[in-house]
């Protein structure tokens, strides 16, 4: 046998069958499987995995015909019951504009709210002279308060870019200074 190899190999085949294996907390197993199972329908139908299944415990099993699939139905069961903490960067889509702030998407059934104060590194006027609905912005997690609400920050994360148009749309302040450019 040592003849055709001479250790057991580190990693499956990239094309080989497998069972991936992650542990949830139990009562968020119904966001797994979601409303008469329309959510674990659609991550077996959008992966290509042959199964998922849940135990009482919040063991999830994922069968899947090969890696790729069953790591993207891992990933998936995984963003939508992980715990979102402060400090985390995500990128997201902005899905509501309120006249306070911006509700970003940033894990899948999981919003955050920023706040008009975070969406720029100046003041800004309305949230419509920074993002609109199905923008896609970098955020970072700032607080999760008392109610389980996520308070997110656009300027407080690297890599949003703003042009010039946005920052002429803040104008003057009033002490005469221009926002930055950045």
């Amino acid at each position: 046998m040592e003849a055709a190899i001479a250790a057991p190999r580190a990693e499956l085949a990239p094309s080989a069958p497998r069972i991936l294996k992650i542990r949830i907390n139990p009562d968020r197993i119904r966001d797994v499987i979601g409303s008469g199972g329309k959510t674990i329908n659609e991550i077996i139908a959008k992966t290509g995995v042959t199964a998922i299944d849940i135990e009482q415990d919040g063991l999830v099993m994922i069968t899947a015909v090969n890696g790729e699939s069953g790591q993207a139905a891992y990933d998936w069961v995984y963003n939508l019951t992980r715990e979102v903490t402060a400090g985390e960067l995500f990128d997201g889509e902005v899905v509501r504009l309120m006249d306070f702030g911006a509700f970003v998407q940033i894990l899948p059934g999981k919003d955050g709210m920023v706040h008009v104060s975070e969406l720029a590194p100046w003041r800004v006027e309305k949230v419509t002279d920074i993002v609109k609905v199905g923008d896609k912005v970098k955020v970072k997690v700032i607080e999760i308060d008392e109610k389980g609400r996520v308070n997110l920050s656009m300027k407080q994360a690297d890599g949003n870019v703003y042009s010039d148009e946005m920052r002429s749309k803040a104008g003057s302040k009033p002490d005469g200074n221009r926002p930055p450019k950045h």
